[in-house]
């Protein structure tokens, strides 16, 4: 079963991710790709220069200035973290760049609100089957290749976003979204065990799912629309706990 897991960077300050990480691939070895985050890590690098973090619907504002900053902290310091951490429990992770041979070709969302923002448009999904079936575990930074117009450059894609597009492009039996919450809550602020599509709508559009959690809402139903059989928003012990966290599938009417 093929499956892509986007880590959220609070999830990372877990000291127990990597063994789980490792749990998950001893199941099914060759058939696990990472995706990262490390929004925090970003925000503080910018407050230390005097920059200041905006988000847009969960989405970071990112100005020229801030692409090199990007760079640094995703591809280098937190992918190679990762990939450290996971080699030393016994996993033989590699780290990429959506950069990396155009692995993630993104383009600009919306210049005038979110500057340097992209979205996925196309996946170079022959670098990670090359990697998995080489019996790698791919850990992926979602800093992108900027295809718009074929002037080339970084854009910053949501990692969500990324892992949304990568799991579409691998035919993956399922996403995982691991964050530092559990899943989904409610208005009444108690966790949804199932959603459809229609009700993930519904939590976007009433406000009941804002910020961050509504971005990762919206990379579910991305995910799922392009073929993903499942997408799950739950916190580390999702990866081993095949029923943790929030469960979001195709509604029945529209499976069919």
């Amino acid at each position: 079963m093929t499956r892509v897991v986007k880590i959220g960077g609070r999830a990372q300050a877990d000291a127990r991710l990597a063994t789980l990480i490792r749990d998950a691939w001893l199941a099914s070895p060759g058939e696990l790709c990472l995706v990262h985050g490390g929004g925090d890590e970003i925000s503080a690098m910018q407050r230390a220069i005097g920059r200041e973090s905006a988000f847009v619907g969960g989405r970071r504002v990112t100005a020229e200035g801030d692409l090199e900053l990007l760079r640094m902290v995703l591809s280098g310091i937190v992918n190679k973290r990762l990939v450290n951490e996971l080699v030393t429990v016994g996993v033989p992770a590699v780290g990429i760049s959506g950069e990396d041979a155009a692995l993630i070709r993104a383009e600009v969302i919306d210049f005038a609100s979110l500057g340097y923002a992209g979205r996925p448009v196309g996946i170079n999904v022959k670098v990670l089957r090359t990697l998995m079936s080489g019996g790698y575990l791919p850990v992926v930074s979602p800093v992108a290749y900027n295809a718009t117009e074929g002037l080339g450059g970084t854009l910053n894609v949501n990692g969500d976003d990324a892992a949304a597009a990568i799991a579409a492009a691998l035919g993956a039996d399922e996403l995982l979204l691991i964050a530092d919450v559990e899943g989904v809550r409610s208005s009444a602020a108690d966790l949804i065990p199932i959603l459809h599509n229609d009700s993930v709508r519904e939590l976007i559009s009433n406000g009941t799912a804002g910020g961050g959690m509504a971005a990762k809402l919206e990379s579910a139903l991305a995910a799922l629309a392009s073929g993903v059989g499942l997408v799950r928003i739950c916190d580390i012990d999702g990866l081993v706990e095949a029923d943790r966290g929030t469960s979001i599938a195709q509604s029945q009417s529209v499976a069919t």
